[in-house]
């Protein structure tokens, strides 16, 4: 089976994580998806992500109507912090019959050769990328690459960010947030302080 790992906090996930998840397994060769909800991502400050167990609880609670694509919590388990090329040599000897690609915006791939071992990555992994407004420009190395496709997605500028902070502003953003994650956000009183 063929499995593109959509890696990210999901701090919290909402639907523009689904639009581009969605699109991707219905729109490429790719079986399923696996979000994998990242513990600490190297690059972000540990102190605004909520608990590992309620980031994963909102992807599952997000994926109930997606059977084609799955949470992972392959990380929870690996040293902190995570970076991309362990986690895909665990992931791969774990589960020896699939092949794993990866799935970035075009933002990441803008600093992929910043990454740790990128070219290791790039060697045993397919990357997908999808459309992201961003500065900077690709390196030229990656431009005609045969193991990085372009995928011609929506481009979704909706950011976790600007919805932990609307929510503490009171302000209404439930339409960025499927019916069933506003309401756990709400009843748990996330990110209102």
């Amino acid at each position: 089976m063929k499995i593109g790992l959509y890696f990210g906090s999901f701090n919290p996930i909402h639907v523009g994580h689904l639009i581009i998840a969605n699109h991707m397994v219905e729109h490429s060769d790719l079986d399923q998806i696996w979000m994998v909800v990242t513990p600490h991502n190297p690059h972000k400050k540990k102190n605004s992500l909520l608990d590992n167990h309620h980031r994963l609880m909102l992807v599952n609670i997000a994926l109930e109507d997606y059977p084609k694509i799955k949470s992972s919590k392959v990380e929870f388990d690996l040293p902190q912090p995570s970076y991309t090329v362990n986690t895909l040599a665990h992931i791969t000897e774990k589960f020896p019959n699939n092949s794993f690609s990866l799935i970035m915006g075009e933002d990441n791939l803008k600093s992929l050769h910043r990454w740790k071992n990128y070219e290791t990555i790039l060697e045993n992994h397919d990357i997908y990328v999808y459309p992201r407004i961003s500065d900077g420009k690709v390196e030229t190395r990656f431009d005609n690459h045969p193991k990085i496709h372009k995928v011609d997605a929506p481009i979704v500028e909706i950011s976790s960010t600007f919805i932990r902070k609307s929510i503490k502003e009171k302000i209404n953003i439930r339409p960025l947030l499927s019916q069933n994650v506003w309401e756990y956000l709400d009843e748990m009183n996330f990110y209102k302080k």
